[in-house]
Parts: structure tokens; C-alpha cells; sequence
């Protein structure tokens, strides 16, 4: 019995092995692949949002993928089409895929120095601020010590 089931798993295997897949049709709305690129760096960056601040997103009423599509003058049949044609393609999808990656490295690298020039102007900010507490802090001591223990004034000696 099991060797009946397990020749008919293997005919099943190798008629599905044999299967043609075809190519999908060049659609007529098709997205460049600059623009493609462009889409795909956007839904990146949406899920990494959506990850780190889904209430905030929320609140504000953006709907990721309807976000995306507006902003890049595309509706959802137009991406899927263009997604499934070039993903048909492995290695134009590879190189796509590496300009996305590509792409939001760069922009990994300039939020990373703004954060830094931020941060940096902040502590700066920050010891100022320090600064100037610590010498009011000081005046109002100073006044402080001096009200309560005024300097004794001693008498000028006039000429011998």
C-alpha cells in the first residue's frame, strides 16, 4: 500500500516538474524600472514605519500601499503587473533589487549624519545651557553667603 501511495507521489512530482510557466505579457502601464525601484524603496521604508510606529501611522489616517501608489502616480494592478513581469526576469529583478538595496543605503548613510549633526548640536545645546545654570547657580550662592555673612570691614590705618 505505501508503495503504491509513493509511486504515485513520484508520477504526481514529475508531471508538476514538467509544467511550462510562461511568460507574462508586457502590460501596456508598464512601470520603468527606475520607477520601480522608486516603489520598491517607498513599501521598504513603509514597513519599516509600520513596524516601528503602526499607531502613529494609523493615527493619522495613511493607508501604506494607497500612500504609495498616489505618490508614485500608480494604482495597484499597474504595480502588480509590472512586478510579476519583471519578476519573471531573475536576474532584471536582481539588478532592481540591488539598486533598492543600494538606494536605501545612501539614505540609511544620510539620516545616520543628520542624526549625528543632530545629536552633536544638541549636546552642545545642552553643556550651554549647563553653563549658565551652573553660574546662576553660582551668583545666587555668592549673593546667598554674602547677605548672610557680610565682609568685615577693617578700619584704614592713616599714616603713622
Amino acid at each position: 500500500m505505501k508503495k503504491k501511495h509513493f509511486l504515485f507521489l513520484i508520477i504526481l512530482l514529475i508531471l508538476s516538474s514538467c509544467y511550462k510557466v510562461e511568460k507574462p505579457n508586457k502590460p501596456e502601464n508598464l512601470i520603468s524600472e527606475d520607477n520601480m525601484v522608486n516603489v520598491l524603496v517607498d513599501m521598504a521604508i513603509m514597513s519599516s514605519a509600520k513596524g516601528v510606529n503602526k499607531s502613529n501611522i494609523e493615527k493619522n489616517g495613511i493607508v501604506p500601499d494607497a500612500y504609495i501608489y498616489k505618490k508614485n502616480n500608480i494604482d495597484s494592478i499597474t504595480f502588480v503587473e509590472s512586478n510579476a513581469y519583471y519578476a519573471f526576469d531573475i536576474k532584471k529583478y536582481d539588478a532592481i533589487y540591488l539598486r533598492v538595496k543600494d538606494s536605501l543605503s545612501v539614505l540609511r548613510e544620510k539620516y545616520k549624519a543628520i542624526d549625528t549633526k543632530e545629536k552633536k548640536e544638541k549636546e552642545t545645546k545642552d553643556s550651554i545651557n549647563r553653563a549658565k545654570i551652573n553660574e546662576e547657580k553660582r551668583r545666587k550662592f555668592k549673593e546667598n553667603t554674602e547677605s548672610k555673612f557680610p565682609q568685615e570691614r577693617k578700619p584704614v590705618a592713616k599714616g603713622k
